[in-house]
């Protein structure tokens, strides 16, 4: 049992972990490192004399431990030996890694967040840098959110990560006056690092619930630091809507389930009421953005109480100003899903069919396919369901367009 301790104990507490390393090194592909050589010693010592009481302790100062000793083989320089030994515990006593205050002494992970986001980088590396060490997303995962291949992200993450070495960085909060030339890169990420948990690239199943509650909890500690701008509360609300229906979207034997046909009694209504009440907070503000715009969109479906009863045409409106706002091809693939509800599917496959830049998105196939279906097209449905499940990695996903597949081809 040892092995699925460490595996457990790796998705629930590695990017914890990993936040407080970096900012006490100092040195990003020095911290993930050191993280790995701790896994790999837990792999060998946990075995033998049980899972510690507190592990991410005992991750945290074992990784330490080997960062030192790495300093010390690569002969980096004394002063920085002596700098990380300084801020090692001693072996006798392992660390607490508990839940301060964010005002006291603000959050690892909040504050490795906005380091990632410094203005050094380039805009897609901050993005991707943070949903790496923040999310612990893989460079595969991270190249899906982006339409790019692995390897293009791999080297797009190394050079991240010497920038922030080499220009010497702060890994902590930056000064108020700071945070909003950040602000964009931040929601980004958590709105990215949600994505990955309520629609997984490669997990067993669709759904990760600690990226989840990771990025809404993320999400509420930038509201908190920035009560004045209404995009976090925005974003806030939009993930609050969408974690409400989670338990939902899968049978009890992982097959997806989809809005239509999910049973909305079962949908988090305490989560809803708390969406609606930080969007109407953000709306009074009356600086509309994308987050806002978006969370506008899922609160009617969450206030629908049947697929029948969904105002589409409102929600062709809000997508419409929300394509306004961020003129890309996914944000017109919801507007014309969108229209095809309100306005029939011949339309919206009109739409569809008009954007460009999607090939090796999913989602496009799949939404391509259901029109056709819809329109009893169902040789050329069949082919853009095959296209949908070359693309799809995610077990629940490809199930339901395998299905859905067979279905077109008369199986």
């Amino acid at each position: 049992m040892a092995q699925d301790d460490v595996e457990r104990v790796f998705r629930e507490e590695r990017a914890r972990v990993l936040a407080a390393l970096v900012r006490g090194l100092r040195d990003f592909e020095l911290a993930e490192d050191a993280l790995q050589d701790a896994f790999a010693a837990a792999l060998e010592h946990w075995p033998r004399r049980g899972v510690p009481e507190q592990p991410a302790a005992w991750l945290l100062t074992t990784a330490r431990n080997r960062a030192v000793d790495r300093l010390r083989r690569q002969r980096l320089g004394r002063e920085k030996q002596e700098q990380v030994e300084a801020a090692t515990p001693s072996d006798a006593a392992e660390p607490t890694l508990g839940r301060e205050s964010l005002v006291e002494v603000g959050d690892d992970r909040l504050a490795m967040l906005f380091t990632c986001c410094h203005p050094a980088l380039l805009q897609e590396a901050r993005v991707a840098l943070t949903l790496q060490a923040v999310g612990g997303l893989t460079a595969a995962e991270i190249g899906r959110a982006f339409l790019v291949p692995e390897s293009t992200m791999a080297q797009r993450l190394v050079r991240a990560k010497r920038r922030l070495r080499e220009d010497g960085i702060d890994f902590t909060l930056p000064q108020d006056r700071e945070l909003p030339d950040r602000l964009s890169s931040v929601l980004a990420v958590v709105y990215l690092v949600f994505n990955e948990g309520y629609a997984a690239t490669t997990a067993d199943g669709l759904l990760r619930p600690l990226l989840c509650e990771e990025a809404i909890r993320l999400g509420k500690l930038v509201a908190t630091l920035m009560p004045d701008e209404p995009e976090p509360l925005g974003l806030v609300a939009l993930m609050l809507f969408h974690d409400s229906r989670r338990d939902q979207r899968t049978t009890v034997d992982g097959q997806l389930v989809r809005l239509a046909d999910q049973d909305r009694s079962g949908w988090d209504r305490a989560e809803i009421a708390e969406g609606e009440r930080l969007l109407e907070r953000a709306l009074r503000q009356r600086r509309p953005g994308p987050y806002q715009l978006q969370a506008a969109i899922a609160a009617l479906h969450a206030q629908a109480p049947t697929p029948e009863a969904t105002d589409w045409p409102q929600i062709v409106a809000l997508y419409g100003a929300l394509l306004d706002l961020v003129p890309t091809p996914v944000v017109a693939l919801n507007h014309a899903v969108a229209v095809a509800m309100a306005e029939g599917p011949g339309r919206g496959l009109e739409l569809v069919d008009g954007i460009e830049g999607l090939d090796r998105y999913r989602l496009w196939h799949a939404a391509r396919a259901d029109l056709l279906r819809r329109l009893d097209r169902t040789a050329e449905a069949a082919d853009a369901y095959e296209r949908a499940l070359e693309l799809a990695e995610n077990p629940a996903e490809r199930g339901f367009l395998a299905d859905r597949l067979a279905e077109a081809r008369g199986g």
